[in-house]
Parts: C-alpha cells; sequence; structure tokens
C-alpha cells in the first residue's frame, strides 16, 4: 500500500495575536466584510498594535489571514451612557487605552465571508475570554451592530427587534452570535457607528462577565493627569560659535528640569542664530553652510534631554538631505534619548524665495511619557485640517514652534493656536523668537509672544490661556495641562466639537502613503 503523504492535506488554523505584517489583508479583508463603511486606516491599526498589542488577534488559515478583532482596555465607568465608537477608542486609535482598566472593550470583530460557518468568530472571542481572563479584568464589553435592523425598521424599534432576536424570532448574524456566546444586553445607543447604514446607526451594548474575577484591592478614577510645559522665548542676539549657542541652549534646559517639566520647547529657526558668525552674505549660501551643523544640533540636544531628565521640542532646524533639498524639520528629542522629527509642510513665500526649502507631506503624532503630542511648525497651525488629522490620530498637545518679524505674523499663528484648540479640543503651544541679527539677511528681526493655550470652557483657564510671555523680551512661561480634565471635557462639555461633527456633510481626506516621513 502506497504511504499517503499527510502533510500536503495538512491547513492549519491558528488564532494569534496580530503583526504589522497583516495589516493590509486586514484592511482588504475588512473592505470586503463591510461594504460601504470606512475601514481601518493603517495608522489606526499600526496604534493599536504600538500600544496594546496583546489585545490585537487574526485568524490564520493555511497562511491567510480569515479574521480580526481587536480592543482595548479602559473604566468603562467613566464614558457617557451614550457613548459613540469614535468616543471610546478615540477615533479609532486607542490612544484612550488604560492598563489598570476594569474592563475589556471590544471594538470590532471581522471574518471573511468565505470563511464563515467555521466557528471563526467563536474562536475570536474565545481568545479575547482567555485575554481577559488572564488581565484579571471585570467583564468584556462590546458594541455590537444588528445589522439586519434595517429591513424592520420600517415596523420595529430598535428595542422591540432586539427583543425579537433575544425571543429566537429574528436572526441577527451579529446579536445573535453574541447572545449564544454568553454576553447579555446592557442598553441600546444610537449614532454609534455613522456609517453603519444597515443597522441605522445603532449597536446593542453587549456585557461579558468574568466569573473568575478577583476584585482589586479598592476601585479609583483617576482626578488628574498634570502634564507640565516650559516655554521658552528666546532672544537671537550675535554669537561667535557653536558653543555659545549650546551654553545658551543648556541654560534654559536647565531652568525647565529644575521646575520639574515634562517639556522644553524651543522656538522655530533659532540655530539661524548660527549665522551670525558664518560671515555669509547670500541667504541660499548661508542656509546651505548652517545645515552642516545638523549632527551637533541632534547630539546637543539628545545629551541635553537624558541629562536633565526632560523631553525637547527642540524648536527647528534646517537639515540637507539625501536629496540635496534643505527641509525645515522639527526634531522631538524623548527623555529616554529617542528622537522623532517632524517635516514642515507648508512652506512659506519668503522660505521658497530666501532658502530655496522643499516641504515634507507627512502628518505625524508621537507618543511620549505624557502622552500623544504632535508639532506643527509655524505655518501650518495655519491650515486647520492638519491639526485636525493630528487629533483624530491622537494628539492631546500641539507644539508650534515658530519665528515671525512682526506683530501682524505672530498674531497670524497666535489666532489660529488658539483656534485649534477650541475647535479640536486640545492644548496647543507657541514658542517664538525675539531679539534681532543685524547681520544676517533674512533674520535680522524678530517678534514674539509665547503661550499655552487651552479650550475655552469652565474647566479650563480663563480666556483659554494657561499662561503666556510678555511680548519681545527674553523669557519662559511655564504651566500645567490635564489631560483628565481634557478627556472628561471631551464626554461632557459645554460644547463638544469633535462629537458634534457632522460626518454626513463633510470630511477630512488625508492622503497617506507619500515618501517624506
Amino acid at each position: 500500500m502506497t504511504k499517503l503523504d499527510l502533510h500536503k492535506f495538512e491547513k492549519k488554523m491558528e488564532i494569534r495575536n496580530m503583526k504589522h505584517s497583516d495589516i493590509d489583508e486586514i484592511i482588504s479583508m475588512q473592505e470586503v466584510c463591510f461594504p460601504g463603511m470606512i475601514p481601518w486606516k493603517r495608522e489606526q491599526l499600526e496604534s493599536h498594535l504600538e500600544i496594546f498589542p496583546d489585545g490585537q488577534f487574526c485568524a490564520e488559515y493555511d497562511g491567510k489571514v480569515i479574521g480580526s478583532c481587536s480592543s482595548l482596555i479602559i473604566n468603562f465607568d467613566e464614558y457617557d451612557d451614550r457613548h459613540s465608537w469614535d468616543d471610546v477608542t478615540e477615533n479609532g486609535y486607542i490612544t484612550n487605552h488604560d492598563p489598570n482598566g476594569y474592563n475589556l472593550y471590544g471594538i470590532e470583530v471581522m471574518v471573511h465571508p468565505d470563511f464563515r460557518r467555521m466557528k471563526i468568530g467563536q474562536r475570536l472571542y474565545e481568545a479575547r475570554k482567555e485575554l481577559a481572563a488572564e488581565l484579571n479584568l471585570k467583564s468584556i464589553i462590546i458594541g455590537g451592530r444588528i445589522p439586519n435592523y434595517h429591513k424592520y425598521a420600517d415596523e420595529l424599534s430598535p428595542r422591540e427587534y432586539v427583543r425579537e432576536v433575544q425571543l429566537h424570532k429574528i436572526y441577527d448574524p451579529v446579536l445573535s452570535f453574541q447572545l449564544l456566546n454568553g454576553f447579555s444586553l446592557m442598553r441600546i445607543n444610537p449614532n454609534y457607528l455613522p456609517d453603519d447604514k444597515a443597522s441605522n446607526k445603532y449597536a446593542t451594548l453587549m456585557e461579558w462577565n468574568n466569573v473568575d474575577y478577583h476584585p482589586k484591592s479598592r476601585r479609583h478614577y483617576k482626578t488628574s493627569e498634570p502634564v507640565r510645559i516650559c516655554v521658552v522665548q528666546y532672544m537671537m542676539r550675535q554669537i561667535n560659535t557653536f558653543e555659545d549657542f549650546a551654553n545658551q541652549v543648556e541654560y534654559f534646559t536647565d531652568v525647565a528640569s529644575d521646575a520639574h517639566a515634562d517639556f522644553a520647547v524651543f522656538p522655530e529657526l533659532f540655530t539661524t542664530q548660527l549665522m551670525s558668525f558664518l560671515n555669509e552674505k547670500s541667504p541660499s549660501l548661508a542656509i546651505r553652510k548652517l545645515t552642516d551643523f545638523t549632527e551637533q544640533y541632534i547630539e546637543l540636544f539628545t545629551t541635553l534631554s537624558v541629562r536633565y531628565n526632560v523631553n525637547i521640542i527642540g524648536g527647528s532646524h534646517v537639515v540637507k538631505e539625501d536629496d540635496d533639498n534643505i527641509y525645515n524639520i522639527a526634531y522631538l528629542f524623548r527623555r529616554d534619548g529617542t528622537i522623532e522629527k517632524q517635516y514642515k509642510i507648508h512652506i512659506t513665500p519668503n522660505e521658497r524665495k530666501w532658502w530655496g526649502l522643499s516641504p515634507g507631506d507627512r502628518v505625524r503624532v508621537f507618543d511620549t511619557d505624557c502622552g500623544r503630542i504632535a508639532i506643527q511648525i509655524c505655518y501650518d497651525i495655519e491650515f486647520p485640517e492638519l491639526a485636525r488629522i493630528a487629533t483624530e490620530m491622537g494628539a492631546k498637545i500641539i507644539f508650534t514652534p515658530f519665528n515671525t518679524e512682526d506683530r501682524q505674523g505672530y498674531l497670524r499663528v497666535r489666532y489660529c493656536a488658539q483656534a485649534r484648540a477650541v475647535e479640536n479640543q486640545i492644548y496647543t503651544v507657541i514658542s517664538g523668537t525675539v531679539g534681532n541679527l543685524p547681520q544676517t539677511e533674512n533674520m535680522d528681526i524678530q517678534y514674539a509672544q509665547s503661550a499655552i493655550f487651552a479650550p475655552s470652557d469652565f474647566e479650563f483657564a480663563r480666556d483659554g490661556i494657561v499662561g503666556e510671555t510678555n511680548p519681545n523680551i527674553e523669557m519662559v512661561v511655564i504651566g500645567d495641562v490635564d489631560l483628565e480634565i481634557l478627556r472628561r471635557q471631551r464626554q461632557s462639555g459645554t460644547v463638544r466639537q469633535l462629537k458634534d461633527r457632522r460626518h454626513d456633510v463633510y470630511k477630512i481626506e488625508y492622503k497617506t502613503g507619500m515618501n517624506r516621513m
């Protein structure tokens, strides 16, 4: 008898944690599973894996991803009863994930249509239950679609429809499945997913209780999450060496550290002070000479951020890259020694005319030990789309290093930064240069009044100003912003610009996948 090679018949089924290499397959699968609904953005799934990798699962069959589910941990009691999917997921980026929370919140489960009735969904649910037991979480909560409701909406209210499904008189592919998997109904939320037309935007809030849960010693709620910011209003003056510049920078970093600041913020293009000793009259040649200091600049700020234990927004510096183009780049120097960068996206007519600067083309948001932040350099804060994109990616603070030569230019930056704080319910910070560089073409005069801004509501500082410097003198302003107050205000403020947006009328489309990082 011929011996069969059993390996050729094998098709392995595996439930495992999601990996970055799965993202393209998951996005493609979602488009098939939920036609007409907005699929995941790559940045959202990358955020899931960065923030809570243990909570992201996928089903792989014969080397192909055929199902997935995503989740985060929250304290459910802190959320409004009528919350939406955007509320509880921070617009899909799960930047509100709380490792000390009590509830695992499931935000999506999907199975490719070609592989349904293979108990893939049940396996994914079991993986969540095992995770909840392993982490000693009180329960799993999900906001479930009711995709067959649109067929009955003319004759049944959402509550009546759910009751009929509970009595097995109507079959709903999602709700029926959840009930069979031990979930019980908590309530029905309207406007949960605005693009879920099949469910008429309704969702059933369902809960599975972990019977093995051991209550923690005491229940606690976060009352405050302060972040201290030291904003440097930097004096541009004649210097003779890079060491003169380094000494001035170290002084302000020391000031920030002594104040126990979490961030020290320097202005845009303040490294052009180095041009005061380059003896180059041509602006285009001087700016290229300035790029020679890039490595010294990066080494200086990396050392200072670690030595003084403060995250530094290193203003911005002009950098020549491999394509021989020059970019205006703002760097984040974390106090753990790691570095990130944000290219200026909108180049001013002056920067183009005198220096020939090139634009970047990607909005970035950075994780720090004080939450997610973004950097938008000077002119960029005057384009509201960028701040909205950064907010949707989870930024709670936008830092804006700026450099303006007159009051009109300064006020454009200030008014727009204050507007971004109000319309996105975030904190914004502006840091500018003052003083004069008489022998430096295109950088000879400066005007600034640096500040920290908050949304305008009862919970925040009067006039929405956390703190500000006096105009046109060298000094710092130090202020505390509270991320917990920000979170609560987004949920239940006098106005809620993020929750009340009319996605049915307008949207911002961010064209990702550009080359410039």
